[in-house]
């Protein structure tokens, strides 16, 4: 019987959302709008010297990121010589890649790299739920019908963590924080060896 119940408790926390296995409550606080204000001003131009390990291949350069107006956003990454690995643009819904490095030309790869830089951008993603544990607040957000969670401590944006059954399958660290903007940015995939790095060029 003890075994019985010790692999039904196994079996239930396996299933558990993300908030239940991380130790977060319900909460019921309202969202909170506007959540990820990093890329959001558009009188300014965010440049990180970046690097992107990908499936046993490096990238290191310059990653350039403009708003242009209300959910336009356009991506470019270059060479530090200038030449550009690729150019992608996010406008109301839609993704258009203007430019892409041959070895990147993948579609496997260039669906990864846009959902990861469709979170990275997103400001106000479709809430669902929040969540509390101590100081620190969880809300989740969908963003290409995937779960996405906001984890805020002391209320700034630290992590964005997308999940598929309870697991973490990627996830965007935040820090060096500085009002509106993050000095370093890591997105760090768990099934597949890919890893962007980004520090601010001031």
């Amino acid at each position: 019987m003890r075994i019985l119940l010790s692999s039904l408790l196994l079996l239930l926390v396996g299933c558990a959302s993300y908030p239940v296995k991380n130790g977060f409550s319900p909460s019921a606080e309202n969202p909170v709008q506007n959540i990820n204000p990093y890329f959001s001003d558009t009188s300014k131009d965010y440049v990180y010297k970046a690097k992107i390990e990908a499936f046993d291949k490096t990238f290191g350069g310059i990653l350039a990121v403009k708003k242009i107006g209300q959910s336009h956003h356009r991506l470019a990454f270059t060479t530090e010589m200038g030449n550009t690995l690729f150019d992608f643009t996010f406008r109301n819904g839609t993704f258009k890649v203007n430019r892409i490095l041959k070895d990147l030309d993948k579609k496997l790869l260039i669906n990864i790299l846009k959902r990861d830089f469709l979170a990275l951008i997103t400001e106000n993603p479709k809430n669902i739920k929040m969540f509390e544990k101590g100081a620190k607040m969880l809300q989740n957000g969908l963003i290409l019908n995937k779960k996405h969670y906001y984890l805020l401590e002391n209320g700034r944006l630290a992590q964005i963590i997308r999940t598929g059954n309870g697991k973490v399958k990627v996830a965007h660290h935040f820090s060096g924080i500085n009002d509106t903007s993050a000095e370093n940015i890591v997105i760090e995939h768990e099934n597949i060896k890919l890893k962007i790095t980004l520090n601010a060029i001031n």
